[in-house]
């Protein structure tokens, strides 16, 4: 927790796409530590602020709502058929309709407010965004929930993996039902104009964040074929590209003459694990370069950035008032009066310790429900959950799946390896109001 390291080395931006290469130059393309054990945080932008950025093309990136999802699942289906099959299984067709129609109105709201200050537009569903379309813009502007926002950045990691970045802006569609944590504040969904004046006259703050790099190794020259879960096991957008041959050092360091770079990066999380969940998952995990694996058993590992530290890390590691109220109550009976003491606000306050900021070059584990049994609390010298800048995990699964952020899944099974780690260039740029 505190690991020093310095947060951003920014280049002026009048070196443009040759800023990397200049750095690189300066620094040395292996040198990752400083003296004094700090970390260099690189982002090379063709843009060092706000008033710098001047957006002319925005590329709106819209959500699949339930409705056109009910259309992609039954393409043959007229509308009037498509609304009586619904309606026929029990599920509440009008309901579908609103949700639907309040998100188009708000996607054409965006877009109206972005042409009123002079930015040409152009709308796609996050199901049929292109390279083309990713090249096409200057700002991608992702609307719905983070989940369109989630889906966008790895498209944006794919079709545009250089370091001058597109950024990133969201709008949360319905806020009313949705957190959007990824998103703007709720108040630029009621007022999207005063966010859009302020993008477009640079009134904002840039956030870089970090994202994890997936490197696996031990397929024996396969690639192996990605699953896209998020849009029911539709072909995913990217062809795999061969398996490359690792030099003797990494060879013998990993085991194996093959690896393969994942070309997707994950900005929430990396989670690992047997696909049928009530399967235990036997992974072995070895942290930052360490050469000993610890044998862990448990219902899967879950891999975080400090922009997913706020879902899945914490929805998994937090204590209920109940807890708390609980652990009190145990610790009063032996060591006296804790009268003064709120359950409300000790768990507050451990609930917002797991949560780390979006640019923290390291990478949070948390193994879930680990099975402990002779090793109780945890295995010799290996906590369930804590910090690392690289995890090396090795799958002792029969069926077991890697899944990045929720949608992209590979298979991960016996004998399989994996590196997972953060590096600076990989970060993602977004625009922070407020």
């Amino acid at each position: 927790m505190n690991q020093k390291w310095i947060t951003v080395i920014r280049l002026v931006s009048v070196h443009g796409k040759n800023a990397h290469t200049l750095i690189g130059n300066i620094i040395g393309n292996h040198c990752k530590e400083l003296p004094g054990g700090h970390n260099v945080r690189l982002f090379a932008t063709t843009f060092d602020n706000g008033k710098q950025f001047k957006p002319s093309k925005a590329l709106i990136v819209t959500k699949l709502s339930r409705l056109e999802f009910e259309q992609q699942r039954q393409p043959n289906l007229s509308r009037n058929e498509l609304e009586k099959n619904i309606r026929h299984r029990g599920s509440d067709y009008d309901v579908m309709l609103n949700f639907h129609t309040i998100h188009k109105e708000f996607e054409r709201k965006i877009a109206q407010c972005f042409n009123k200050f002079g930015v040409e537009v152009k709308l796609v569903n996050r199901l049929i965004i292109t390279k083309e379309h990713i090249k096409w813009a200057d700002i991608l502007v992702p609307v719905g929930g983070d989940g369109t926002f989630l889906m966008t950045a790895g498209r944006a990691s794919v079709f545009n993996p250089t370091v001058t970045k597109t950024p990133l802006v969201g709008f949360n569609s319905d806020p009313l039902r949705s957190e959007g944590r990824l998103m703007l504040p709720k108040k630029y969904s009621y007022d999207p104009e005063e966010a859009i004046r302020r993008i477009v006259k640079g009134d904002f703050k840039w956030v870089h964040r970090s994202r994890i790099r997936v490197t696996l190794f031990g397929q024996n020259g396969t690639v192996p074929q990605a699953t896209d879960l998020h849009e029911n096991s539709f072909q995913c957008p990217v062809e795999p590209t061969g398996a490359e041959s690792l030099s003797e050092l990494d060879s013998k360091k990993y085991k194996t003459s093959k690896m393969f770079m994942v070309p997707y990066l994950a900005l929430n999380e990396v989670f690992i694990g047997e696909t049928l969940s009530a399967r235990v998952s036997y992974l072995q995990m070895a942290v930052d370069g360490n050469e000993t694996f610890t044998k862990t058993k448990s219902s899967g590992l879950c891999v975080s950035t400090g922009t997913g530290s706020t879902s899945w890390l914490t929805s998994t590691n937090r204590l209920s008032v109940k807890n708390v109220k609980t652990l009190l109550e145990i610790i009063e009976s032996k060591n006296g009066s804790l009268h003064n003491v709120n359950p409300s606000s000790v768990c507050k306050e451990y609930n917002d310790r797991l949560v780390f900021p979006p640019d923290d070059p390291r990478l949070c584990y948390s193994i879930r429900e680990q099975i402990c049994v002779g090793v109780w609390p945890n295995p010799k010298g290996f906590e369930s959950i804590g910090f690392a800048k690289t995890i090396l995990i090795k799958s002792r699964c029969l069926d077991a799946s890697l899944v990045l952020d929720g949608s992209i899944s590979y298979p991960f099974n016996d004998g399989a390896k994996v590196l997972l780690e953060v590096q600076p260039d990989d970060s993602l740029l977004t625009i922070s109001i407020d």
